[in-house]
């Protein structure tokens, strides 16, 4: 197979202009090339409102691998190479005996690609959910955003699919990846629904709408493969002993065997948390972002990126900004939602926090991403050695958010908030919620550093995007979920200090959204599978 890099088509192009392209490049013609498949699409706007695609493409020829590699050799251009594809494999199952079935402790991207690994492996897994599958906890939210009726166990945070399932669905990772996991993750995806393109475009998404779907998928596949996945079932407490995992308390009563435990609980999983220091599970706090929700019109963001406030061939634009301020401190955007709304993403009574969504087909009026600014265990407690002084630092921005604004979002022009004065009415931007707002001075709940870091950044970022620091831009808070604030260290073979807890994923600390955190699903699956063997079918738990 020969890799083309760089061949550069205009973005209305037609489907055979490609192959056409790819051809010329090999000094070839079309009917000697037997297949082509796209790598990557990317969008090249240095020329704009002139914008082309940038594409990687791997084409296989007539007269196969000799012909293809005695032409890569005469050509001699470095954008042309050959190329060896080397699936994904999961590894041969090892010999150790595992009394009872592997548990999983979470069911969003970490629990179900482990899941999915195990289960085509013959491991039939438990998968133990404390929310709802994924159409009741929609019901569940959508009644919270109209009514302000919040469910503790099914939210925005908990629930089938995880807190990604209420957001863009956003694909991209900064996960270095040599084994392939990434490809992998798309790849299954696509088996489950979503559409082929994420395979190849720079940015993928799904959407929220799109996701669920996947998700209820990829549970129907994990049961026909002889797994079990239970709802409503919050791990209360551990069963240990000499430092070894006997066995699960489920709802602080029911008890169930496992000598193996994937601990995908996400990083809104407090009350697991505490339960985990109180049984001695290894813990530190870590640094992570806090900030607010920044809402802009589409069309703004559409013409600083495409030269033009629409394209049919591109749909909404897209942003990423990153800056650093007085003092060395990071500020960036993050989980940047085009055609999208600001949802209320709380999962506490008497706490707020918000995060961003959009649809399949970000038809939405407005752009809206996290503003966020870097805080370190220096920065939110006296006692760094506390594993939860990062938790307790959310909870304080939260209770203070729910208070601001009476249990509705706190909104706020960007002037008000540079002016330090609660708003009396929009202007020029109009918001997109979902769940009640209501106005709130949104600097009385950050700390005055964040503020300040907000404001610097925002400043500079207006200079990158025309009309970015607009003062009718809306702010609304607080982004205090952005990624778990603790990390449960594991050693080399993915284990914890409890000896069969298996800590995984964004809440464990080692991921940060869908993609990343199921591949770190499907890297403890592989270990699960090196070490047992899968005689066990269904076992006492």
């Amino acid at each position: 197979m020969i890799r083309i890099n760089q061949l550069k088509l205009p973005i209305d192009h037609k489907e055979d202009q490609l192959l056409k392209k790819a051809a010329r490049a090999l000094r070839l013609g079309q009917e000697d090339i037997l297949e082509l498949h796209i790598v990557k699409q990317s969008l090249d706007a240095r020329k704009k409102p002139e914008l082309y695609f940038s594409y990687i493409v791997d084409v296989s020829l007539k007269g196969g691998g000799a012909r293809e590699e005695k032409l890569a050799g005469r050509l001699k251009d470095r954008n042309i190479t050959l190329q060896t594809k080397k699936p994904y494999t999961l590894p041969e199952p090892g010999t150790q005996d595992l009394p009872s079935r592997p548990v999983i402790i979470g069911a969003g991207p970490a629990g179900l690609f482990c899941g999915l690994a195990l289960a085509r492996k013959g491991y039939c897994p438990l998968i133990l959910e404390r929310g709802e599958d994924v159409d009741a906890r929609t019901k569940k939210v959508e009644r919270f955003w109209k009514e302000g009726v919040l469910d503790p166990s099914s939210n925005v945070q908990f629930g089938e699919g995880g807190a990604g399932t209420f957001s863009d669905g956003k694909l991209n990772t900064l996960v270095k990846d040599s084994f392939g996991r990434n490809h992998e993750v798309l790849r299954i995806l696509v088996e489950f629904g979503a559409d082929p393109s994420i395979l190849y475009v720079n940015k993928p998404h799904i959407g929220t709408d799109v996701l669920s779907r996947i998700v209820k998928a990829i549970r129907q596949e994990i049961l026909r493969l002889g797994g079990e996945v239970r709802f409503m079932s919050q791990v209360t407490d551990l069963i240990t002993e000499e430092g070894k995992l006997k066995g699960l308390v489920v709802n602080g009563e029911q008890r169930i065997p496992a000598q193996a435990a994937v601990l995908a609980v996400g990083h809104s999983a407090r009350d697991t948390f505490q339960m985990l220091l109180k049984r001695q599970v290894p813990m530190e706090a870590k640094s992570f972002a806090v900030g607010l929700r920044i809402q802009h019109p589409q069309r703004l963001i559409n013409k600083s990126q495409y030269g033009m406030e629409e394209c049919e061939q591109l749909g909404p634009a897209s942003y990423k900004l990153t800056g650093q301020v007085s003092g060395g401190r990071g500020v960036y955007s993050f989980c940047m939602c085009p055609g999208g709304y600001v949802v209320n993403a709380s999962s506490e009574p008497g706490h707020l926090a918000v995060n961003g969504m959009s649809y399949h087909d970000r038809a939405g009026e407005n752009a809206n991403s996290a503003l966020i600014v870097t805080v370190n265990p220096e920065d939110f407690s006296r006692n760094i050695e506390n594993p939860l002084a990062g938790v307790m630092f959310q909870q304080e921005l939260e209770k203070k958010a729910y208070e601001i604004a009476g249990g509705k979002i706190p909104a706020q022009r960007y002037e008000d908030f540079k002016e330090n004065r609660e708003t009396t009415g929009w202007g020029t931007v109009k918001p997109a919620f979902c769940g009640e707002y209501a106005f709130g001075n949104l600097r009385k709940i950050l700390p005055e550093y964040i503020s300040r870091a907000l404001l610097e950044g925002m400043e500079g970022f207006g200079q990158r995007i025309r009309g970015f620091a607009d003062p009718d831009a809306i702010f609304a808070g607080v982004e205090s979920r952005t990624s778990s604030p603790v990390r449960i260290p594991r050693d080399s073979a993915m284990e914890s200090g409890i000896k069969g807890i298996f800590p995984c994923g964004e809440g464990a600390g080692y991921a940060g959204g869908i993609t990343s955190a199921a591949m770190d699903g499907l890297k403890t699956a592989e270990e699960l599978i090196r070490r047992y063997h899968p005689a066990q079918k269904n076992g006492n738990n």
